[in-house]
């Protein structure tokens, strides 16, 4: 099921929230990126009926998304981590069950296959107050696939949750993607997704600054310095001295060992090096780039 934005914009009086957004997010897992304060949380909202658009529609399948009937397709973990603190873990995702209308003992069904998707069976007996904030994002995360979504919203699902957390809902997330859902998952630390999805949405000032896969996204920015650090084994300064002479090659700057080279043709660049180190001799003991990232390409969209 697809959620789709037309010409999306919401204003909170003369503030901007998100300004003339389209875009169309299918089955499988898409990642939304932006810095705090760029506008995700107002698209997750609007995506999830919270907020109704200045101008503009948002459909999840063919209704609008404000709509109940929309609201059945969808799932939505938000990022505030309020609850009411004496219910246990077991006992929220049950009332916010019931809350689709669910007879008790179809809610209860739902609500334990929840848990036990999210690894929470045997700690749901817990009164939220005294839960971790991993245990929270968990259960927050069960509510939502209670009703089985066609359409999972989740804004900074991986805040506060341990790196086997973060492995377990990754899994889980591939497991919900594989089974046909369209998935939004939002972040402001981009590493977070990055390895999850290679389909993103990046967003700024309330605007999509662009949108693909990160390889779809760097090819965009082939005139942009493209940064390579170079860890020698001795004859550091000699391979400086070839490398500024290269047309391919911007500034080096050397550090004992390490050189870090500003290059606008990377493909040319790695090629003449690699020649070069056979033909000279010169012993590579590491070569990375700096900027291929999520985080280099954003900040580099950014500033555009």
């Amino acid at each position: 099921m697809w959620l789709t934005f037309e010409h999306v914009t919401k204003l909170y009086g003369p503030v901007i929230g998100v300004n003339d957004i389209s875009c169309r997010i299918g089955p499988g897992i898409t990642g939304l990126f932006g810095a705090n304060g760029a506008g995700k949380s107002t698209l997750m909202k609007l995506a999830s009926g919270q907020l109704r658009p200045t101008q503009g529609i948002v459909r999840i399948g063919e209704e609008q998304a404000w709509s109940s009937r929309a609201k059945r397709n969808l799932g939505f973990s938000p990022d505030v981590n309020s609850f009411y603190e004496e219910m246990t873990g077991r006992e929220f995702v049950l009332a916010m069950t019931r809350l689709y209308g669910y007879s008790m003992q179809e809610a209860r069904r739902r609500t334990e296959q929840a848990l036990e998707d999210v690894a929470m069976t045997d700690r749901a007996h817990r009164h939220l107050g005294g839960c971790s904030h991993g245990m929270r994002q968990r259960i927050k995360l069960a509510q939502a696939l209670a009703n089985d979504p066609q359409v999972l919203l989740l804004d900074e699902p991986m805040t506060g949750i341990d790196p086997g957390g973060r492995r377990d809902l990754s899994e889980l997330l591939v497991r919900q993607a594989e089974g046909g859902r369209t998935v939004l998952v939002s972040s402001h630390i981009l590493s977070e997704v990055e390895q999850l999805t290679d389909s993103i949405i990046m967003i700024a000032r309330g605007r999509i600054i662009a949108s693909g896969t990160i390889a779809e996204i760097r090819r965009l920015l082939e005139n942009q310095p493209y940064t390579v650090q170079l860890v020698t084994r001795g004859n550091s300064r000699a391979l400086a001295s070839k490398l500024v002479e290269m047309p391919e090659v911007e500034s080096v700057e050397v550090r004992f060992e390490t050189l870090t080279v500003r290059t606008r043709h990377p493909q040319q660049f790695f090629g003449v090096v690699g020649s070069l180190v056979v033909e000279k001799g010169i012993e590579i003991e590491r070569l990375e780039t700096l900027d291929a990232g999520a985080d280099a390409v954003f900040g580099y969209l950014e500033r555009e």
